[in-house]
């Protein structure tokens, strides 16, 4: 090889190291810019999110569960100190009656009947029975004092306890609230990541798009499906194209610009998880509408419009499916 073969060589080398690291630097004095998340990225940080959120609602429950243990632990513990109260109360009453029975019997009367019976024994035997029942309702009293501080110490553990579980949970519930608008940001930044189809107009209106693929809905109407079904689930199904749009001159489902999110099965009114998970879908279209190209919204028997921004009534068709109470109704440009 000669040498002017090496040189060059050598020369193309040197431009292929430069060029590598200038890519890798970018321009002097730069920052260095982050790369976006993808989907996949997102997608998995949003699985993480949702098990946290999952284990703090567990956390929080289990919680509840062991508060309403020791809230009855602690009325049962407030009952039991009740009446060991009751029963001290009784035992003092009869000490301080048998102590005012011994303060008169202690008087001259009682020296001189004690004195005058002449029988040392016999008032021996007195003053002996008097100290025995004495010393018996002294033994007594020292129980239910016992008892009664026991059930006291109980109760004020379990009250206790019942405010260190009320903290616990206040702080859960915090943790949760973060958690769960945490990932409602990541569903946003995964719905951001899918531009939408077709063009905007400048007053905010998007040109209409035909219908294409098996399902024979728009490129527009196929993304807000997929963002909504991946994002709220599809337990009763998506409805979408179909002949017959079910209002007078056609509606938008024969143009393949509309999709039905149902929420029950079989013309039943939905539950009210199902209603809430309706009312979530609809929040969701409304705040995307401008973004998807969404041009409306129907559901429980009201339509929403993106020129005007606002909820208004319909008129009744006669049923629940017909007045959309078991599903959203969505329809695009």
């Amino acid at each position: 090889m000669s040498r002017d073969v090496r040189r060059r060589g050598a020369v193309r080398g040197l431009v292929a190291s430069i060029t590598a690291a200038t890519l890798c630097l970018g321009p002097a004095g730069a920052g260095l810019a982050e790369p976006k998340p993808t989907a996949k990225q997102l997608r998995k940080e949003l699985a993480d999110m949702q098990k946290q959120s999952e284990s703090l609602i567990a956390r929080y429950y289990d919680s509840r569960v062991e508060l309403q243990k020791v809230q009855k632990t602690e009325k049962a513990a407030r009952d039991r100190l009740g009446r060991a109260q009751g029963d001290l109360d009784r035992a003092a009453r009869e000490i301080r009656l048998l102590a005012a029975a011994r303060y008169r019997s202690s008087g001259t009367e009682g020296v001189s009947a004690m004195m005058g019976s002449g029988d040392p024994a016999a008032m021996l035997n007195r003053l002996t029975l008097v100290e025995q029942i004495v010393a018996e309702q002294d033994a007594k009293l020292r129980v239910f004092v016992q008892v009664r501080d026991d059930h006291r110490r109980a109760r004020d553990e379990a009250k206790t306890r019942g405010a260190e579980l009320k903290a616990s949970m206040a702080k859960l519930d915090d943790e949760k609230d973060r958690a769960e608008k945490l990932i409602e940001k990541i569903k946003d930044r995964i719905d951001l990541l899918y531009p939408t189809p077709g063009v905007r107009r400048a007053d905010g209106t998007w040109v209409p798009q035909l219908p294409s693929g098996p399902d024979n809905i728009t490129p527009r109407m196929r993304l807000t499906r997929q963002l909504v079904a991946q994002r709220f689930g599809s337990r009763f199904g998506i409805g979408c194209f179909r002949v017959d749009g079910g209002i007078a001159g056609g509606g938008e489902h024969p143009l393949g610009r509309a999709c039905d999110f149902m929420l029950s099965g079989g013309g039943a009114m939905p539950s009210a998880a199902e209603a809430g998970r309706g009312d979530e879908i609809a929040a969701w279209a409304i705040k995307n509408a401008r973004r998807l190209g969404i041009m409306y919204i129907i559901y429980r028997q009201r339509i929403w419009q993106t020129r005007t921004g606002s909820w208004r009534a319909m008129s009744n068709r006669g049923g629940v499916t017909a007045n959309h109470f078991d599903h959203v109704h969505v329809s695009v440009y």
